[in-house]
This record gives structure tokens, C-alpha cells and sequence, in this order.
């Protein structure tokens, strides 16, 4: 990939001018609109220093002081709290058990970057005592996602369908001063794989309540070749979190039974379909992406998903290991450092 950027054209001073460009335009316009009321919030300066998360699914084998000694342990700064079903943290119990995780967690030394939730517009009535939880606490940012095109209905007619429930999270979250983060993903069906689709949605929302957690690794699924460079520009101003996981197309198994994720009546049986590796094994180009997300000003948190195989479980959120803890560690160790290694070229540490 990186060999046909440069072939198209797209070298890295390219990259650079384009994204700067864009930069400078935002910072021109005075940063984000605030809504009426809600505090301000400066526009970020391009080359702050990052912090790097770690998605806590990947730690459910450990109780959260044991998951918050283990991160520090590796490396990380921070953490992103699952607070969803069979998280770290029950939505239900969020008020008497979330301020306890973050005490343990900060006990640590580490920050709390955000919480991964499983809010929709569908769930925003049971959303709002997690979400003021967390307000008071300090935690400012949460992912909420996951929705699911109807493959009955006309693509354009339900993201406009769309755009008032947003409006109405956009709303919550304001009051309770934090901003919702769409995590995108890839694949058919899914809201926000194109990411076109959530601009169009979010195009007239503040994004300070309402933005996008960009996963580098899903947009280049969608957008391999030139997707991801103009994504990743189209929503500077919304891209309020950032996550990095690497993949390459593989040939599914003959002997595969899986379903199309969008129509369940189709195999996948011999389909090329994205597989998960280690950083800097696959197909992301993070020396481009950290570019760009420089030169756009970005100053929220860096996740770090441990998705592929081989480890133990972990990859998939299990609450046991079948491996042993220093090999499951050691592999983390080995991807932080390597997104570390990019983000330092770039002055990004």
C-alpha cells in the first residue's frame, strides 16, 4: 500500500500540505461552535502530545485494579472502560460502581481517556445516569454505536430518518457535558462503515457533544486505497477519538460456515474478508494517518484494539485466558510500542 501511494501520487508532503490545509481553514474559523450555555472549549492546537488507551475488553480476564496495574505495567496512559453489558463496569450499576473503577484505575496512575458503551438514540432514557456519572467524574468522552442499516429501505431515506435522533443525543449530551463518539467499524450494513454517511448526519450538530471515534483500521477496510485520506479529512472537526488496529484481506477457510454479516442466508465460505493482525503486519498506513491527524489539530485519546488471534482469548473480550499472562502482555507491549514508534515520527509523544 504504501508503494502505491506513492505511485498515485500521494506522497507524504502531499498528505501533509492537503490535511494542513484543512487545518488552517478550521483554525481560521475560531474552532468549534459551542452551544448556547455550555462551556467553551478551545479549538486544539496541531502537535500536542497524545496519550495512549487501552480498550478494556481486551483486559476482562482481570478485575479492573488488576487490569489497571497490568496497563501500567505495559505501558499505557490511560484506559477506555467498558461500561456496557458484561463490561468492566454494568450500565445499571454505573452510579455505585463506575466512581469506585475510577478511583481504582487513577489509584494506578493512569488516566481514564473515555467509556465504551453500548448507548443509542433507542437507549438514551437508561443512557443518562451513566452519562452525568461520568460527567461528575471527570470523563468527557464516551463511544456509543453499532446501528445497523434496514436492507429493506433506501440507504438515503433512513439516514435522513437518522439525523433528529441525533439531534436528540446531540441534546443529551450537552446537558450532561459529554460527547458521544460514533465508533466506526466496517462491513456491510453498518452505519458509519463509508463514514460519508455520519456527516451527512452529524454535518449541522456541535462537535463538541457529537463526534466520531475513527477507526483507522476499519476505514481502511472500506477505503484501502484513497477512502481513509479523504475520511479522514472530511471529519476532522468531529473526530473526537482515535483507534488503531492493523488487518490484511485473507481468503476465507473452504471450510468455513460463517454467514454474510448483512444477509445471513450467504456463506463466506472462500470470500476474502478482513483479518485482524498485529500492528505493522498488515495493511494500515499509520505513518500517513498520524499525518494527517496532526496537521487536523487532533487532541483526544488514542485507542489500542488487540482484535487478531493468538491471544488467549483476550482478543475477543473473554473473562478467561488460555494462554499465559506474560505471552498476552508481552504482545501488547509489542503493539504499543510500535504505534508509539509512529506517533513519535510525527511528534505526536
Amino acid at each position: 500500500m504504501r508503494r502505491e501511494l506513492m505511485e498515485s501520487g500521494m506522497s507524504r508532503r502531499s498528505l501533509l500540505m492537503g490535511a494542513a490545509m484543512t487545518g488552517a481553514l478550521h483554525a481560521f474559523r475560531g474552532g468549534f461552535a459551542r452551544a448556547e450555555g455550555a462551556p467553551f472549549v478551545a479549538a486544539p492546537e496541531a502537535g500536542g502530545k497524545l496519550k495512549v488507551s487501552i480498550f478494556s475488553k481486551h483486559l476482562q480476564w482481570l478485575s479492573v485494579p488488576e487490569a489497571a496495574a497490568l496497563a501500567k505495567q505495559i505501558g499505557f496512559d490511560a484506559i477506555d472502560l467498558t461500561v456496557r453489558a458484561e463490561g468492566h463496569v454494568l450500565p445499571e450499576r454505573a452510579t455505585t460502581d463506575l466512581p469506585i473503577a475510577v478511583e481504582q484505575i487513577r489509584k494506578a496512575g493512569l488516566d481514564i481517556s473515555m467509556i465504551t458503551t453500548d448507548i443509542t438514540p433507542d437507549t438514551m432514557a437508561s443512557a443518562e445516569a451513566v452519562l452525568k456519572t461520568a460527567s461528575k467524574l471527570g470523563i468527557h468522552r464516551y463511544r456509543w454505536g453499532g446501528l445497523k442499516y434496514d436492507n429493506t429501505t433506501p440507504i438515503a431515506a433512513q439516514v435522513e430518518a437518522m439525523r433528529p435522533k441525533m439531534r436528540d443525543l446531540a441534546e443529551l449530551n450537552r446537558r450532561t457535558q459529554v460527547c458521544g463518539m460514533y465508533h466506526t467499524h466496517s462491513g456491510p450494513g453498518m452505519i458509519g462503515a463509508c463514514i460519508w454517511d455520519l456527516w451527512l448526519m452529524f454535518r449541522d450538530l456541535d462537535p463538541q457533544w457529537m463526534g466520531i471515534n475513527y477507526d483507522i483500521g476499519h476505514a481502511t477496510v472500506e477505503g484501502g486505497y484513497g477512502g481513509w485520506i479523504a475520511t479522514s479529512k472530511l471529519v476532522k472537526d468531529y473526530m473526537r477519538g482515535v483507534a488503531m488496529k492493523d488487518f490484511l484481506w485473507q481468503r476465507n477457510d473452504m471450510s468455513s460456515t460463517h454467514a454474510d454479516p448483512y444477509d445471513k442466508s450467504l456463506s463466506t465460505e472462500g470470500v476474502y474478508v478482513p483479518h485482524w493482525c498485529a500492528i505493522d503486519k498488515g495493511m494500515v498506513h499509520f505513518d500517513g494517518f498520524f499525518e494527517i491527524i496532526k496537521a487536523n489539530g487532533f487532541s483526544g485519546p488514542v485507542q489500542l484494539h488487540f482484535e487478531y488471534p493468538g491471544l488467549g482469548g483476550a482478543e475477543n473480550g473473554k473473562k478467561t485466558l488460555t494462554l499465559p499472562r506474560e505471552q498476552v502482555a508481552e504482545a501488547m507491549r509489542r503493539d504499543l510500542n510500535a504505534v508509539r514508534a509512529h506517533m513519535a515520527k510525527q511528534g505526536l509523544i
